[in-house]
């Protein structure tokens, strides 16, 4: 069993653990809320074991991020920096672990912090960082666990796991895959051992509540993976998945496949080869799943501690030049993603770097969309504006009303997009509280529409009223505003003011609210 001295390594490891927190602090509180934060933000509101799209950690990190920093842009990523420090403290911990010195950390952590697909996925108020924590804790901790042979390192596994299964459900592919991979391997004989049971408990009773509520409520989960499937997921090609991950740790893809290599064909990381084998099983899984890009995004942190340990051995003989050449190798070419991939930048300066990348650099997929267009900007950047002009437009169009008006008056939107912005900014306005049947916001909208107004936000700029107008859902319609901003991904829709409503309309919203709480 081999003990790892990380006394002296510390203080380099936390130096690359400070960066990464700086360059967040550039980001924090440019371009506004992205959609699914302000989803998570009244997740947050509305406190509970589960939803409909997500297990409830996010949730309970918007509640506290909200009650200790408030409700601005950059509070509201205060945690998901946090986090992004964390996994930079684990890779050159577990870079330690595998046997790596000074130079491989610096490696392994200065390319990561680095890598477009880690710069552009840890920042945002969403489970996808929190879910890559807990894949490399995991991963981790099996690894100290196997150096060291002491039974704690399982029981904090079995807390990981837990977390992240109450994270995201993806936890549940990657657990399944280090399983197998140990299987395959002389390390199976854990197995055996009271410690890992104990640990599958754990696992269990942290995340036992989210099982009771997916069971109370008809297994949401179930339903939202096949609309996701049918609306998303189909579109995904396994060679555009796979070309993908290729490109998306830019130069660091030399890092990570060395990694790779390493711990499947050296004798040196045969105790290790279980990560090898599961980061393999966990991409064949999402390839025949159809999973998204960022799905195996938590498997690559191993694989670059990895890399930077091998390279180090490979270079061991070789002096300064080389070293820093192969870091300025990994990390240079991948500066010119950086607005790409976190918005330092304001936009008018990325816009032209965007098209360079676009056009000179023949790099399309990162501004392909789900709608399988291309666009001058991510999506991630798209769902950024626009938003707190919706929470204008829909507080004109309410205070529009008179106050009896008023009391008579439901505002309504369309999606999860919409109703975050509206439940988020129509704070601000003293505004009543939005509802929606998309997403988990059915979970909480009101049994009947018992009122006389609509304020209501179409995304289908206007197609969605003229049908209730002429289905006779409603009586009068009147447009009151619109997102204008070109690079909104929610340009075109529009704000009017429903009167006149018919009976059909409280109908047809109880047939619907009924099947959407069903699914």
């Amino acid at each position: 069993m081999e003990k790892r001295n990380y006394k002296g390594y510390l203080p380099l490891i936390l130096l690359f653990v400070a960066i990464r927190i700086i360059l967040n602090l550039f980001a924090l509180p440019h371009y506004g809320f992205q959609r699914d934060e302000m989803l998570h933000l009244a997740l947050g509101d509305h406190l509970a074991w589960g939803f409909k799209e997500v297990p409830p950690f996010i949730a309970f990190i918007s509640r506290l991020s909200t009650t200790l920093f408030g409700s601005s842009v950059a509070a509201a990523r205060v945690f998901t920096t946090l986090c992004s420090a964390l996994i930079i403290l684990l890779t050159g911990l577990l870079t330690v672990e595998f046997g790596g010195k000074r130079f491989a950390i610096t490696l392994a952590c200065l390319s990561l912090i680095f890598s477009p697909a880690f710069l552009a996925s840890g920042y945002l108020l969403q489970p996808v960082v929190f879910d890559q924590l807990w894949w490399l804790l995991s991963a981790y901790l099996l690894v100290k666990y196997f150096n060291t042979n002491q039974d704690k390192y399982l029981y904090y596994l079995g807390v990981a796991i837990g977390l992240g299964m109450m994270t995201k459900y993806t936890m549940a592919f990657f657990t399944a895959a280090l399983i197998i991979g140990i299987l395959l391997t002389a390390q199976r004989t854990i197995f055996a051992k009271k410690g890992i049971w104990i640990a599958v408990g754990i696992s269990i009773i942290i995340f036992l509540p989210n099982i009771i509520w997916q069971l109370t409520h008809h297994l949401p989960l179930a339903m939202h993976m096949r609309k996701l499937r049918s609306s998303q997921l189909d579109y995904i090609k396994p060679g555009d998945f796979v070309a993908q991950q290729l490109m998306i740790n830019g130069a660091a893809l030399w890092l990570w496949l060395g990694g790779l290599i390493y711990l499947l064909f050296f004798h040196r990381m045969r105790q290790y080869r279980f990560l090898a084998y599961a980061y393999l099983f966990t991409l064949v899984l999402f390839l025949e799943l159809n999973g998204k890009i960022y799905y195996l995004f938590g498997a690559y942190p191993m694989l670059f501690a990895a890399g930077a340990f091998g390279f180090e051995r490979l270079l061991k003989s070789k002096g300064l030049v080389w070293r820093t050449a192969l870091v300025l190798f990994f990390v240079v070419p991948n500066l010119v993603f950086f607005p790409l991939s976190l918005p330092v930048f304001p936009i008018k300066t990325a816009l032209p770097v965007f098209d360079f990348i676009a056009n000179k650099l023949n790099v399309k997929f990162p501004f392909k969309w789900e709608d399988q267009k291309m666009h001058p900007t991510t999506q991630d950047y798209g769902d950024m504006f626009g938003w707190d002009e919706l929470g204008l437009k829909v507080a004109q169009a309410y205070q529009s009303l008179t106050p009896e008006q008023q009391k008579q008056t439901i505002i309504f939107a369309n999606n999860y997009g919409e109703a975050g912005a509206v439940h988020h900014y129509g704070k601000l306005y003293n505004l009543p509280d939005v509802y929606s049947l998309n997403s988990s916001f059915a979970l909480w909208a009101p049994e009947n529409i018992d009122a006389k107004y609509l304020v209501y936000v179409d995304e289908s700029n206007g197609a969605n009223v003229e049908e209730m107008l002429r289905n006779g859902r409603i009586g009068s319609a009147k447009k009151t505003g619109e997102i204008d901003n070109p690079l909104a991904r929610e340009k075109g829709t529009t704000v009017y003011i429903l009167s006149d409503l018919k009976p059909g309309l409280n109908a047809g919203y109880r047939k619907e609210l009924l099947q959407t709480r069903l699914e």
